[in-house]
């Protein structure tokens, strides 16, 4: 019995058909429900420039103004208008948390693929990674931030090593489940290369685990990253970023709310659309899951 329901395999494939969405809605709830919205905000922060707005422009007679027809979401302390700030920071964290989930998922997928087929790299390897997961994340990312100065690339790096060791662990287990079954043992003895034979019967025992776990390493990462821009050691404070708009706005909260709602509300609903289709994608591929119709 597959693991895929055939509405869920046909959007991997790219073979949905509209008449598959009740029933893909029916089944699998939060799939629809969290990518559907992170599809959402990722289509809003990509057409930012269409509609939001310069968020850079400053105008110090219209401080820490109320919503209002030309400012939706009001003004800051420096006259600048908190949507467009707001929906550009929406490009800082979805770029950070895609680009950090893609690249230790990658990362995690070779070593964790490597450490589990060869006994001799694995010792090492996990030693290794059982000394980063020792270390807190925006601890190790803020050391490695403060040696090279702040920057989105030099975040993203930052963000990406620390999440790498659970995505690794994850994908070794699953290696090491699998390279002892008969079918590989059959194909290695069949005259099978090593190659193909990670290709085709080790790696697609993988893909699950690490798809649901790129869903959490996302939305921790979009977390740390508004964490440490907050703390002024994300992003330049000229580029606008959830994170440095709450802690910028954060001693105008009486005055001016929106200026910390705004932002606040936006990173705790991508966050949730990220988990939500994390939880749906766990459901899709455990055969045990209740919601299994």
């Amino acid at each position: 019995m597959t693991l895929l329901s055939a509405p869920v395999e046909t959007v991997l494939t790219g073979r949905l058909r509209i008449s598959d969405l009740p029933r893909l809605a029916r089944r699998h709830p939060l799939v629809l429900l969290g990518g559907g919205l992170l599809a959402l905000l990722i289509v809003l922060a990509l057409a930012a420039p269409l509609y939001a707005g310069d968020p850079s422009s400053m105008d110090p007679f219209k401080r820490l103004q109320p919503p209002s027809a030309d400012m939706w979401f009001g003004s800051d302390n420096l006259g600048r208008d908190v949507f467009a700030r707001t929906v550009f920071g929406a490009r800082i964290s979805l770029i950070v948390g895609l680009t950090s989930a893609v690249g230790a998922a990658l990362g995690g997928l070779l070593i964790g693929v490597i450490a589990g087929y060869n006994r001799g790299f694995d010792n090492i390897v996990m030693r290794v990674m059982d000394g980063l997961m020792s270390i807190p994340t925006i601890l190790l990312a803020i050391a490695l931030i403060s040696l090279t100065g702040p920057g989105i690339g030099i975040l993203i790096v930052a963000i990406t090593i620390p999440q790498m060791p659970s995505v690794t662990r994850l994908v070794r287990s699953a290696v090491l489940s699998v390279r002892e079954r008969p079918y590989v043992e059959a194909a290695l003895c069949g005259g099978a290369r090593l190659p193909k034979v990670l290709w085709r019967h080790i790696l697609p025992s993988t893909i699950p685990g690490l798809m649901v776990q790129s869903a959490i390493v996302c939305a921790d990462a979009i977390l740390t990253e508004a964490g440490l821009s907050f703390l002024g050691v994300g992003v330049p404070p000229e580029i606008p970023s959830w994170g440095n708009m709450i802690s910028s706005s954060r001693l105008y909260l009486a005055i001016a709310p929106m200026t910390v709602f705004a932002p606040g509300i936006c990173l705790a609903v991508t966050v949730l659309a990220v988990n939500l289709l994390g939880d749906g994608l766990r459901d899709v591929f455990d055969p045990r899951s209740n919601r299994r119709r």
